[in-house]
C-alpha cells in the first residue's frame, strides 16, 4: 500500500463544531490544493512529505489512545484535505482498521469531495461550505448531498469574515431549505473568523452573532476554543 502522508498524530480537544470539548485523536494529513485565502494551517499544503505505513500510523494511534487511564476511543482525520484523490484511499484504509478496532471515526472534509464508500462506514462528517472570504468555492450539489443523505450523522460548517460571507451562507441555507420543504434538519456551525497572527476578533464574534439573531437564528455560532486558550499560532492543540 502506497504510505500515508501525515502532517502529525496528537491528542487534544476538539476546538470547533458541535463536538467541541470532546477529547480526540487527531491524524492530520499533509497536502491541500484547494487553497483557502484564510486557511489557518497552511503548513499542511504541501503533499511534499515523509510518509508512513498504516501500522506505523495505527500504532501511535493507539499510543496518543493509551496516555491515560481511559483510553480515548475517538479520532478525528483531517488536514491538509484528507479527501484529496491523493489522499483518499490510504484515509479509507485508515478508517476501516480503526472502525475494526473500536474507534469512533470523525472525518473533516474540506467541501470539494464526497466518498460515498467513506462516508457510509465512518460515525460523522464534517462538512465545510466555503464563503467568499475563503475565495473558494463549494459545489451546492455535494452540499446538498450531505443535506440529505448523510442528515444524522454530519454539520456543515462555514468560516465568517464579515456580512457578505454571512448572507451568502444564508441564501444557500435558505434556497435548499426551500427546495426541501424546510425538512433539512443537519446542523450548520459559523465559525467567526480568527486568522493567525490575529488579535482575538471580539467585535467580530458579537457581529457573527448579531448576524444570526437578526436574521432568525437558523445557525450555530461556535468560536474556536483552541485559539481562545491557546492563541492563533499554536499547532497540534
Amino acid at each position: 500500500m502506497t504510505q500515508l502522508v501525515v502532517n502529525s498524530i496528537y491528542m487534544a480537544t476538539e476546538g470547533e463544531g458541535i463536538h467541541i470539548g470532546t477529547p480526540q485523536i487527531f491524524v492530520r494529513f499533509q497536502g491541500c490544493s484547494i487553497g483557502c485565502l484564510n486557511c489557518d494551517s497552511k503548513e499542511t499544503w504541501d503533499f511534499d512529505a515523509a510518509g508512513l505505513s498504516l501500522e506505523q500510523v495505527l500504532n501511535e494511534v493507539e499510543t496518543q489512545a493509551g496516555k491515560y487511564p481511559y483510553r480515548i476511543k475517538r479520532v478525528s482525520i483531517t488536514g491538509g484535505d484528507p479527501l484529496h484523490p491523493k489522499h483518499a484511499p490510504q484515509v479509507e484504509a485508515l478508517a476501516m482498521e480503526l472502525k475494526k478496532r473500536g474507534y469512533y471515526i470523525n472525518l473533516e472534509a474540506a467541501g470539494t469531495r464526497v466518498l460515498d464508500s467513506l462516508f457510509d462506514s465512518i460515525d460523522f462528517i464534517s462538512f465545510d461550505f466555503k464563503t467568499p472570504s475563503t475565495g473558494v468555492k463549494t459545489n451546492i450539489k455535494l452540499l446538498e448531498k450531505v443535506f440529505v443523505q448523510y442528515a444524522s450523522k454530519a454539520q456543515i460548517k462555514s468560516v465568517i469574515a464579515d456580512k457578505k460571507d454571512f448572507e451568502f451562507t444564508y441564501d444557500t441555507y435558505m434556497s435548499l431549505q426551500q427546495k426541501h420543504e424546510y425538512s433539512l434538519t443537519t446542523p450548520w456551525v459559523l465559525t467567526p473568523c480568527y486568522e493567525p497572527g490575529e488579535e482575538f476578533p471580539k467585535e467580530r464574534f458579537i457581529e457573527v452573532i448579531n448576524f444570526n439573531e437578526a436574521y432568525g437564528s437558523p445557525f450555530r455560532v461556535i468560536g474556536q476554543q483552541h485559539k481562545w486558550i491557546h492563541g492563533p499560532n499554536k499547532q497540534n492543540v
